[in-house]
């Protein structure tokens, strides 16, 4: 496999995809965030002092997916058509897990997007929960899928 992000003269250019088909495109990425059993209780029910951590993670992630392009060098401004973001709360582990999943009829991939929008909503819980607690750990960020394009579609085998 050839790297694309370096010209000629070995430094680093954004791709052109110009020449690339247009095709719809999804990602799902996800995260997780591991607290402690006093801390998942205040966000499930609600009550953590600055507000709904879960809700604010949400929108935090739809942002961080739009604005993937300022964040890392050498993506692509992309025109997102979708962007999700959803919880699933475990009680028993205290854990919190995020998937972003973003969609696009473009000529480059989202899973950049999908990725930095689990990590913005995992950084999200992080910074609302700080005060009381401080050994939170964010942790598999990963990307779960993609599809689109003509590299075609990949699944993450279970981890």
């Amino acid at each position: 496999m050839e790297l694309t992000h370096f010209n000629d003269e070995g430094r680093a250019r954004m791709v052109d995809v110009s020449a690339k088909d247009v095709t719809l495109r999804t990602a799902t990425a996800m995260g997780r965030v591991v607290l402690n059993s006093e801390t998942f209780a205040l966000v499930e029910s609600g009550k953590m002092k600055k507000g709904d951590v879960l809700a604010v993670a949400q929108v935090a992630g739809i942002m961080a997916a739009k604005k993937t392009w300022e964040l890392i060098p050498m993506c692509h401004p992309i025109a997102l058509t979708g962007v999700d973001i959803s919880f699933r709360l475990d009680r028993e582990q205290s854990t919190i897990e995020i998937q972003a999943t973003t969609r696009c009829k473009g000529e480059t991939g989202v899973e950049m997007e999908a990725l930095t929008a689990a990590s913005a909503a995992a950084l999200t819980i992080y910074d609302m929960c700080k005060a009381v607690q401080r050994d939170i750990t964010i942790e598999q960020i990963c990307l779960l899928q993609k599809s689109g394009g003509k590299s075609g579609t990949f699944i993450r085998e279970a981890m």
